[in-house]
């Protein structure tokens, strides 16, 4: 409660606890020293209670304008926050698409990569066979031949052993003829 109505308060239980008048109910008798007293007291709480509402009067349209260049800024700075924010967002987008594509670029070399040193292994090892197929068709030739040329000295030595042994056995037999006639 404010100066004013305490000191308004006060004065209404003045009124009341004052004697009414034995000729007029409605009259009452009041000291006047203590009413004056009391009235006092109010005119020099209303000039201050009054200065007090012509100040937050006066200052409100200051204190209006004031809040409301407050809220502005605040608007003001929310948007720069949320433009910032996109703006790091959209960045941020960018960034992984490009750390996406870079990836996907070092994914796709490494495969070419990988697809060509296969393919040249690949390449390499069928050289590798079709070589050494060739070295073991020239052995087998090789050998072929030496087969046949060993086949044809055996047959060859076999024919002249053969001849041989038939000299021997024939000479065997002529000499055991040879023998036995002069023997006999």
């Amino acid at each position: 409660m404010n100066n004013i109505e305490r000191i308004i308060g006060e004065i209404e239980e003045y009124v009341e606890s004052c004697k009414t008048s034995a000729l007029n109910r409605s009259t009452i008798l009041v000291q006047k020293e203590e009413l004056t007293a009391m009235l006092l007291d109010l005119r020099m709480a209303v000039p201050d209670e009054i200065r007090q509402c012509q100040k937050i009067i006066s200052n409100q349209n200051a204190i209006l304008t004031d809040a409301k260049a407050r809220a502005d800024s605040m608007v003001q700075e929310a948007r720069r926050m949320t433009e910032q924010m996109l703006d790091e967002h959209e960045i941020m987008q960018q960034a992984y698409a490009t750390a996406n594509q870079y990836t996907e670029d070092a994914k796709a070399q490494a495969q070419e990569i990988v697809d060509k040193a296969t393919d040249e292994a690949n390449a390499i090892r069928l050289g590798a066979v079709q070589y050494t197929d060739g070295m073991l068709q020239t052995m087998q030739t090789i050998l072929n031949h030496a087969m046949d040329g060993a086949q044809k000295n055996y047959d060859a030595l076999q024919a002249e052993l053969k001849s041989n042994l038939e000299i021997v056995t024939s000479n065997r037999s002529a000499l055991a003829q040879g023998v036995s006639e002069s023997e006999g």
